[in-house]
């Protein structure tokens, strides 16, 4: 909810932690201060049902009773990529080709955090899309909920079918 008599300045920052299960989490300002709650509500107004730890973050924030809240997201980048070598399933194939795959709309089968992988399949489409949580994670997302639309740039892999990037749907589509 947005307050009249409060006023609203805009951060940059990073996630701290977001749990999708609790419906809320912390991001850290880059101007420090006291973390700022983002509201799972305010994440899926931008068009995400969650988003990865020590992701980039650009919000707008308002001083409430309860201490500082997001009440805009305006931009999300993923989190750095830790150095060293690609996902295994990944090597051999040239990155041109990853980052030539169109983003096509999909939809999520399933995802488990805790087993670190899931499916999806693209729209019209019935073959399964192997999506792993580290692709997700470079993508800036943290977990995906069964039947969320997603876009996906999938090549063919070692396994099949596998997703190279992850986006929510809203922020793969113009406005």
């Amino acid at each position: 909810m947005k307050h009249q008599d409060s006023e609203t300045r805009r951060v940059f920052g990073k996630v701290k932690w977001f749990d999708p299960v609790k419906g809320f989490g912390f991001v850290v300002s880059d101007d420090g201060g006291p973390d700022i709650l983002l509201h799972a509500n305010v994440l899926r107004n931008f068009g995400q049902s969650s988003v990865a730890d020590a992701a980039r973050i650009e919000l707008s924030v308002q001083e409430t009773e309860r201490g500082i809240q997001a009440i805009d997201v305006y931009r999300i980048e993923p989190p750095e990529a830790p150095e060293g070598a690609p996902l295994a399933d990944f090597e051999g194939i040239d990155p041109e080709i990853m980052r030539a795959a169109p983003l096509e709309p999909a939809r999520v089968k399933w995802f488990d955090k805790a087993k670190g992988f899931g499916f999806a399949n693209v729209f019209g489409g019935s073959q399964d899309i192997f999506i792993h949580i580290e692709v997700l994670r470079r993508s800036g997302l943290a977990d995906l909920q069964p039947g969320e639309a997603i876009a996906v740039r999938v090549i063919e892999g070692k396994r099949g079918q596998m997703a190279t990037e992850v986006c929510a749907w809203e922020s793969a589509t113009p406005s």
